[in-house]
């Protein structure tokens, strides 16, 4: 998923550097726009409301932290300090539909998430996307 408008406007040492809760941010946002497209594309008859619970198995708490702990052996040691500054960040909420652990994993998931897509790093992103994909978890 490349956006041309925003390519370039962050170094890798400026992403680096950001909140790790600003990169989750980012992240989530970007994850979710990938598993809905993703959704859309293999159900193109599926209507809305389908779509949209699929896409909670995917997205909630649970499946993120499940996913990471899947690609976790397969980072290297930039990603694994991004998840980690993450997962032991204090986020000031606490979750309403989540265990605090998975919470903490699913926020360095999309912390990592976001720290590759800013970084433009986009043949790891969709390494770990088809990783996810074939782990097929969000349909449980």
């Amino acid at each position: 998923m490349e956006f041309d408008l925003l390519k370039g406007k962050f170094t890798i040492e400026q992403v680096k550097q950001l909140n790790p809760l600003v990169l989750a941010l980012v992240g989530d946002a970007i994850y979710e726009v990938f598993i809905r497209t993703y959704l859309v594309e293999k159900n193109r008859d599926m209507n809305v409301h389908k779509i949209h619970v699929k896409a909670v198995g995917y997205v909630k708490a649970h499946a993120q932290s499940e996913y990471m702990k899947s690609i976790i052996e397969n980072l290297d040691e930039e990603e694994l300090r991004i998840f980690k500054r993450a997962r032991n960040s204090k986020s000031g909420s606490i979750p309403k539909n989540a265990d605090l652990n998975e919470y903490k994993w699913a926020t360095g998931f999309e912390a990592l998430v976001g720290f590759l897509y800013l970084s433009e790093e986009n043949k790891r992103l969709n390494y770990i996307f088809e990783e996810i994909i074939n782990l097929n978890l969000g349909d449980e």
